[in-house]
């Protein structure tokens, strides 16, 4: 890894700061350029002490199968992918893991596919940890430039827990063969970021992560940084963001980014929209119908219960007629003895 934070960047940060969007690729795997950043990112993120951090290919090749691939063999493809940002890092108490980080400015949920077979393809791969092949425990990082329905939250963790489900109370242990083959994962929703001042580190790094107050209308490159820092690992993050967005070069090659997504959103964005418009209407629909016929169904239950009283009250009266009747036999029959 390159360690250049003592190079060309100073810790310093004024009161307010035009700084680069590290929502983009492009920025944020600069970002991770730096030793000191990759630190700070994840142990504030995973609260943990990270004592050492070693980047991992970030492109791989997988065999891709078709349907057509199943009858020859012989036409199996090969697809490339790449990860944004793949790490293994030690922990304070010796544990080595692997942790992949997922950057999508703009979320789409066909990226799901994408995001399972990236960890299709990790669940496969033997590390190689200080000359010895190790199968490592694996946790996720997604950035999202979009929001997920139903969680407020802009930081979420979706963690593990061990229970003894016949005693049914919680296990403080660890086991080797759970963890690598299950994993914790978190979640960052970078437009659910707001200017809430909760004074901790994490909401500080989240801080920087924020949608909102861009330099430019039509542009959402660079943004203006308002919050003032005593932490210097946040002074320095914003330091190199701020020389990100001042480098021409840099700058273009964020712009050449920007473009291209708003290419892919021009091209395959409205379509997407549209029918995603669509379902919303048809699940609107059918929620409707279905309450229409829980309604309906309730109604009906109702009209039984009226149909089964009345039902009742019927019933009750034939008894009351048959006495009544049974009564007048009986008088009718004392008459005729008596005469």
């Amino acid at each position: 890894m390159q360690a250049m934070e003592t190079k060309g960047h100073r810790a310093e940060q004024p009161e307010s700061c035009i700084i680069a969007n590290p929502i983009y690729d492009t920025v944020f795997k600069k970002l991770m350029e730096h030793e000191r950043i990759v630190k700070f990112f994840l142990g504030t993120l995973l609260n943990e002490n990270i004592l050492s951090v070693a980047v991992r290919p970030q492109e791989f090749t997988y065999r891709k199968k078709t349907e057509e691939s199943e009858q020859a063999p012989e036409n199996v493809g090969y697809s490339i992918y790449r990860i944004d940002f793949m790490v293994t890092v030690e922990t304070k108490e010796g544990e080595w893991k692997k942790i992949l980080v997922e950057v999508q400015k703009s979320w789409d949920e066909t990226d799901v596919i994408r995001f399972r077979n990236y960890l299709a393809e990790q669940y496969r791969r033997v590390d190689r940890i200080n000359g010895e092949d190790i199968v490592l425990p694996i946790t996720t990082i997604y950035i999202l430039g979009g929001r997920l329905s139903g969680i407020e939250s802009p930081c979420i963790k979706v963690e593990r827990q061990y229970r003894d489900m016949v005693r049914e109370s919680p296990l403080n242990v660890k086991s080797p063969f759970v963890e690598k083959l299950t994993h914790d994962s978190y979640v960052i929703q970078a437009g659910r970021i707001a200017d809430e001042r909760y004074g901790t580190r994490l909401n500080e790094l989240l801080r920087l992560f924020e949608q909102a107050h861009f330099v430019e209308e039509d542009s959402e490159i660079s943004k203006q940084y308002t919050y003032a820092s005593n932490d210097e690992d946040i002074r320095f993050i914003t330091s190199v963001l701020k020389e990100m967005v001042a480098d021409p070069k840099e700058r273009e090659e964020i712009e050449r980014e920007a473009e291209a997504l708003r290419t892919i959103d021009d091209m395959y964005g409205k379509t997407n929209r549209k029918q995603k418009r669509i379902i919303e209407e048809q699940e609107k629909a059918l929620v409707e119908k279905d309450r229409a016929l829980v309604a309906h169904k309730k109604a009906l239950v109702v009209k039984d219960k009226v149909i089964e009283e009345q039902v009742s009250v019927i019933e009750e009266k034939d008894k009351a007629l048959k006495a009544q009747a049974k009564q007048i036999e009986e008088l009718k029959r004392l008459l005729n003895t008596n005469n």
